[in-house]
């Protein structure tokens, strides 16, 4: 992967006070967009849709307006190159990214209302956590801390809900959603930076790296359930749209901005729990629930204060690295010189490293 020049000339600039406050505006907004899945696809379980259909209709539907905009944007051969370089690290992290993340979360769909689904899906903050520490990385107490104060609030909002949840129902899907969280930011951070493409090029990359997943659930959903309903077809198609390209574009954007900063990694990680107060309000239009109780408004000030936190205070552990755009790494753009594979992973960050041990490591 090439390495811009300025990695390794003066000691880099410090990262401003605002500089996490974008990417996780960036975060938030996909956070909303995230949150159509999760009302989507209940709303399609309570109508009698297949779950396999549900799950492979939104990334075949993805194929087409995503390469449209990759291509409009001129980073098409750059993705082109990349797949054909190789073919094994997108095929494998790409299934592990979107097919562990995706399949598992809609499984869980069929089970539980979208609100535990979505308070569930937040182990990914946690998830995230350790990827990055056991990646080598030093994730401050700060971190941790105000992660952990957005669980709590998570908790805390859904008490009311989960008092009427059975235990079976709540572990299938605690356990399928657990998969998912560790699937989605592992399957990310390993392709982060890979080649120099930005979030839109790798959102492609990895849909057509997981192409092969998904053809042979839709064989098997037409083989087993018979063609799909004319609504399930509208609905996978607007998740496809408001979830699959522009929330995962802009959320890979984010995490893109800030992948050489754990702290900064961590935060727009956590604006994922932002998903939980959107399913809510959007289940209370569409499917119909009750109001959070003076628990669950707790818990919602709870998840925000912590987004606060994250998006306002001084990023520490990030003062040693400035936020690069993807500009800067991409062919075409800025010197790049040529260094060895150790020579740039020492120079990387934490988030980087993981890649470059997938890079090591791949067939």
């Amino acid at each position: 992967m090439p390495i811009s020049a300025h990695d390794h000339g003066a000691a880099p600039a410090p990262v401003r006070r605002g500089g996490v406050a974008g990417p996780m505006v960036l975060g938030i907004v996909a956070a909303a967009c995230f949150a159509t899945t999760f009302v989507l696809n209940r709303w399609m379980s309570v109508s009698g849709g297949s779950w396999l259909w549900s799950t492979s209709l939104r990334y075949l539907f993805m194929v087409v307006p995503l390469t449209v905009l990759v291509a409009v944007r001129g980073g098409l051969p750059g993705v082109l190159r990349s797949l054909r370089a190789r073919p094994a690290v997108w095929l494998i992290w790409s299934t592990v990214g979107f097919g562990l993340f995706y399949a598992p979360l809609t499984w869980a769909g069929e089970a539980g209302a979208g609100w535990l689904v979505a308070s569930t899906w937040q182990l990914v903050i946690v998830a995230g956590i350790a990827i990055g520490a056991l990646g080598g990385g030093r994730v401050p107490l700060r971190t941790v801390g105000v992660s952990a104060l957005i669980v709590a609030g998570v908790v805390l909002a859904q008490l009311q809900h989960a008092e009427g949840t059975g235990a079976l129902t709540a572990l299938k899907v605690v356990l399928p959603v657990a998969v998912a969280a560790v699937a989605y930011p592992l399957g990310n951070r390993r392709l982060l930076g890979l080649d120099g493409l930005d979030g839109v090029q790798r959102t492609l990359a990895m849909t057509l790296g997981s192409l092969p997943l998904w053809i042979v659930l839709a064989g098997t959903a037409a083989a087993t359930q018979g063609p799909p309903p004319g609504s399930q077809l509208v609905q996978c198609l607007i998740v496809a749209l408001v979830s699959g390209v522009v929330a995962t574009t802009l959320f890979f954007r984010a995490t893109d901005l800030v992948r050489h900063e754990p702290a900064a990694l961590g935060a727009v990680e956590a604006t994922q729990a932002a998903e939980v107060p959107f399913t809510l309000l959007g289940e209370a239009l569409v499917v119909g629930i009750a109001a959070p109780a003076l628990t669950g408004w707790l818990g919602l000030a709870l998840i925000v204060v912590g987004l606060c936190v994250h998006a306002l205070a001084r990023t520490p552990g990030g003062a040693g690295t400035r936020p690069r755009d993807d500009g800067d790494e991409r062919e075409g753009h800025g010197p790049a010189a040529a260094h060895t594979p150790h020579t740039a992973e020492a120079a990387a960050g934490p988030a980087e490293r993981l890649q470059y041990a997938g890079e090591r490591h791949r067939p």
